[in-house]
C-alpha cells in the first residue's frame, strides 16, 4: 500500500504541483486548502504524513499542528514556511512539527526531508537510540514512553526530539556536527541546510536544560557542532 500524504496548501498552483510531484513519486496524495478541511481528513483517512502550509484560511497551519498532536504524537508534520519567518518555524517545532522546509523549495529536498520523517515514524529504538530511563541533573527521561521530568516538572518529547536526545545519549562526551546529525538522525545525506538541528536543539534545551541560556547538557562546540555531557564539571 503506498504511504498516503495529507498535503494542505492554499495556493492552487502550488497545491497542484506538490500533488503531481507526491503522484509521481509513488505516494497517496489527499489534499485540503484550508485548516478545517484539513482536520477533518486527517480524521477520516490518518495519513502517514501531513505536508502543512503555515498560513491557511479558517485554521491556520498552528492550530492544524495542535489539533493533530492533542490526539497523535506520532505522525510526522513538516511545515512550509516563508523564507526568514524565523519565529513562526521556532513555533511550529513547540507545537510538535518534525521538521520544515522553506519556500521557495527544491524538489530533491522536499522529497528527502518527507522520506526521512517517514523512515523515523517507523524505526524502532536501537543500541544507537537507547531506550529506557535515563537520568542526569535534574532530569528524568523514559525514552519508550516518549517523556520526561525537569525538577519534577513533567514535560513530552515529539518523535523527533526523542530520537535526537536518544542520539545524544548513545554518543555521549563526542562532539557531532550538524551533517552527521541530519544523516543519523533525520536520515538526510543530501546537502540540505542545517538550521533545522539548531531549532530542535533550541526546542530540546528548553526541556532538559535549568537555564536553557546557558546549557550544561546539552553544550555547542563553536564551529563543530554539539555534544551531550551527563555530568558537566
Amino acid at each position: 500500500m503506498n504511504e498516503r500524504i495529507l498535503v494542505v496548501e492554499d495556493d492552487g498552483a502550488i497545491l497542484t504541483g506538490l500533488e503531481d510531484l507526491l503522484s509521481s513519486e509513488g505516494f497517496s496524495v489527499i489534499t485540503a486548502r484550508d485548516g478545517d478541511r484539513a482536520v477533518e481528513l486527517w480524521h477520516r483517512d490518518r495519513p502517514d504524513l501531513i505536508l502543512l502550509d503555515l498560513m491557511i484560511p479558517r485554521r491556520s497551519g498552528y492550530d492544524v499542528c495542535r489539533a493533530v498532536r492533542r490526539e497523535d504524537r506520532d505522525t510526522p508534520i513538516v511545515m512550509l514556511t516563508a523564507k526568514g519567518q524565523e519565529v513562526d518555524k521556532v513555533l511550529g517545532l513547540e507545537l510538535g512539527a518534525d521538521d520544515y522546509v522553506v519556500k521557495p523549495f527544491g524538489v530533491a529536498e522536499l522529497l528527502a526531508r518527507i522520506r526521512a520523517a517517514l523512515r523515523r515514524g517507523k524505526r524502532p529504538l536501537t543500541p544507537e537510540r537507547p531506550s529506557g530511563r535515563h537520568v542526569f541533573g535534574a532530569v528524568e527521561i523514559d525514552l519508550e514512553g516518549m517523556r520526561g521530568s525537569l525538577q519534577g516538572e513533567p514535560f513530552d518529547l515529539t518523535p523527533l526530539e526523542g530520537a535526537l536526545l536518544a542520539y545524544f545519549l548513545a554518543h555521549e562526551g563526542k562532539v557531532l556536527d550538524r551533517h552527521t546529525l541530519l544523516e543519523s538522525v533525520w536520515g538526510i545525506s543530501t546537502g540540505v541546510t542545517t538550521r533545522t538541528v539548531d531549532q530542535h536543539v533550541v526546542r530540546l534545551r528548553q526541556k532538559i536544560e535549568e537555564n536553557p541560556g546557558t546549557p550544561r547538557h546539552l553544550q555547542t562546540v563553536h564551529g563543530m557542532g554539539y555534544r551531550f555531557v551527563r555530568n558537566p564539571l
